[in-house]
């Protein structure tokens, strides 16, 4: 996966989407920034293309809109433009996602884990995570408890995937690969301090997104297309 400063990415996928680390309080400060182009992308990407490795090779396209839905203080939806380039010599595209999003999720990464701590929460209680954490949201939010289960396997299966990366900052010896789903989001959560609230949440997911140049949650169009070309 592609860093900053690293070798080019070799994917097959027409589109790449890459993690933007930023300190942006929400997105509304981001749109804002966007809007008043006040984000110098090309000094985040490098003289280099991401793609092809050559240098001056990209150049910055129309961006494309997506929904971003934060659930936590309370529910916001708002339209986020992301910005996107061409590889001129692969003519291929790539995006810059920020890192509060998760990719092909209009949920935000904040709505996705602040969601869970509830279910959570409910569940520690011996009472149904998904339903609780359902129950706790905005009605204008369209969550439903199915959405949450799909969410907890997201999520599990993400943390699992980056194991050995995490291990580097936080003690995950106690998480069993035997045990449940919930229990085993407890220990990681319990790890990153995610116990009733994650408002550092941004730092964890820079920080791994720093050292791999990949996305904490969620799966690229590039490994997607890599995932689907090694299915059966």
């Amino acid at each position: 996966m592609w860093k900053p400063g690293t070798c080019p990415l070799e994917e097959k996928a027409a589109t790449i989407q890459l993690p933007y680390i930023n300190s942006f309080e929400c997105m509304r400060q981001y749109q804002n920034a966007f809007d008043s182009g006040k984000i110098d992308f090309a000094s985040v990407i490098g003289i280099s293309c991401p793609i092809c490795g050559k240098p001056q090779c990209y150049r910055e396209i129309s961006p494309y809109k997506r929904s971003a839905i934060d659930l936590f203080p309370s529910f916001r939806k708002e339209r986020i433009a992301i910005a996107r380039f061409l590889c001129r010599r692969r003519n291929k595209t790539f995006s810059l996602l920020p890192i509060q999003l998760i990719p092909y999720m209009q949920y935000s990464a904040s709505a996705v884990i602040g969601t869970l701590i509830v279910g959570l929460r409910y569940w520690q209680k011996g009472k149904k995570g998904f339903w609780g954490a359902f129950i706790e949201a905005d009605p204008e939010s369209l969550l439903s408890p199915w959405l949450v289960f799909g969410w907890l396997k997201m999520v599990e299966a993400a943390l699992r995937r980056c194991h050995r990366s995490l291990c580097r900052w936080y003690k995950l010896s106690a998480i069993s690969t035997v045990a449940g789903i919930w229990q085993n989001i407890k220990g990681y959560f319990h790890a990153f301090g995610w116990t009733e609230r994650f408002g550092d949440l941004r730092d964890h997911i820079c920080r791994y997104s720093r050292a791999t140049g990949d996305f904490l949650f969620g799966t690229p169009s590039q490994r997607r297309s890599h995932e689907a070309g090694a299915s059966p």
